[in-house]
């Protein structure tokens, strides 16, 4: 058995020793419904029934990789803020912060820079796809716009996770490699230098429903085909409208009223399942099978999102109106998060040999 699978087995994988869950949430855009019911959601109501410690932290630094819009990052950081805290987040219960709040974080994305191989981040999912697209191309270098930000992206990210020694990080199916790499950067320093680190686990939770966009293709910022949760920023309409609007343009086929449809081959049946009860998925299907027409089938799932979502809304647009009051949250939990990092940070000095040459009277 490798010194890896041990400390990871002694330190994460042992079912009675305490969690500490990790979640970061990228501000490079307006959160929308994919987001609500595949991070949102699911988190907070899983930390409310536990009593695991929790770190949810906002990847600024991460968001710069792809998004160059100084507003965009500024304007997403405050409505992703303002979208987990009237969803229910409690700042008391864990600690909400800003990554870059957290000076320590790149520092020991540095520290940890200098023990990584370099073979192990020309693996990244993310730097493969940018390369691979290139070498299509004729005319162009490999690394045509890859910048470091890109291919050091899982360094920070591991940065991010072994300064608090997460030990469990929900993550989708497309991030466990990020995870992984997190475990060997660990792996390694702890090897080389000292057993600093945790080995997180990646968590990845196959209940939670990923919901079809308005074009019948994954909910995604990417593809432009989200509906927005609490609206777009500097609104001319109500958030509410807002969401009424996008729901009643989700792509359907020809069939006419009356007609009997299929509900598993519909977007909407599909979102309408991920906020109603067994009972109410029941008669809906049978709606669709007598033939609902698909102007009410969209005023349906829209009602049965509204109704979950409007008690949400005041406390959204309230935040949005104060974001002084956003500020003394996310600081009151840099505060927190740094009572940690700071010593993480310093035993990592030590460990590599950064420290006081002698005290100091």
């Amino acid at each position: 058995m490798t010194l890896e699978s041990t400390t990871a087995e002694s330190a994460s994988d042992n079912t009675s020793a305490p969690k500490l869950i990790l979640t970061g949430i990228t501000p490079s855009g307006i959160p929308h419904l994919g987001n609500y019911v595949g991070a949102i959601r699911p988190a907070i109501e899983a930390i409310k029934n536990s009593n695991d410690d929790a770190f949810f932290f906002l990847s600024d630094y991460h968001a710069i990789v792809k998004c160059h819009d100084p507003a965009i990052v500024h304007e997403s950081t405050k409505a992703i803020a303002a979208t987990w805290l009237a969803c229910g987040l409690d700042p008391e219960r864990v600690t909400f912060y800003r990554q870059s709040d957290i000076p320590e974080i790149p520092e020991l994305a540095w520290i940890l820079n200098c023990s990584c191989a370099k073979g192990l981040m020309n693996r990244a999912h993310a730097y493969k796809a940018a390369v691979d697209l290139n070498l299509e191309k004729t005319d162009v270098d490999a690394d045509h716009g890859v910048s470091m930000g890109l291919f050091g992206y899982p360094v920070l990210m591991a940065a991010d996770i072994l300064m608090f020694n997460a030990t469990h990080v929900p993550v989708g199916r497309d991030q466990i490699q990020h995870i992984e790499m997190a475990r060997d950067i660990a792996g390694t320093f702890n090897h080389r230098y000292k057993a600093l680190f945790t080995l997180p686990s990646a968590v990845v939770d196959d209940d939670i429903p990923l919901l079809t966009g308005l074009d019948g293709r994954k909910m995604s910022k990417s593809y432009n085909n989200t509906i927005p949760l609490f609206g777009e920023l500097n609104p001319q309409v109500s958030s509410e409208k807002q969401m009424q609007k996008a729901i009643m343009r989700i792509v359907t086929n020809s069939q006419l009223p009356d007609e009997p449809k299929n509900p598993d081959d519909s977007s909407i049946f599909e979102i309408y399942r991920a906020f109603a009860t067994p009972d109410e998925i029941r008669d809906l299907r049978a709606q669709f099978e007598a033939g609902i027409a698909w102007g009410d089938a969209k005023e349906a799932l829209f009602n049965k999102i509204n109704d979950e979502i409007s008690p949400y809304r005041e406390r959204y647009e309230y935040l949005m109106s104060h974001p002084k009051e956003l500020e003394e949250i996310l600081q009151m939990g840099a505060a927190k998060a740094r009572r940690h990092s700071k010593k993480q940070l310093d035993k990592a000095r030590r460990a590599i040999g950064i420290k006081p040459l002698a005290k100091l009277k």
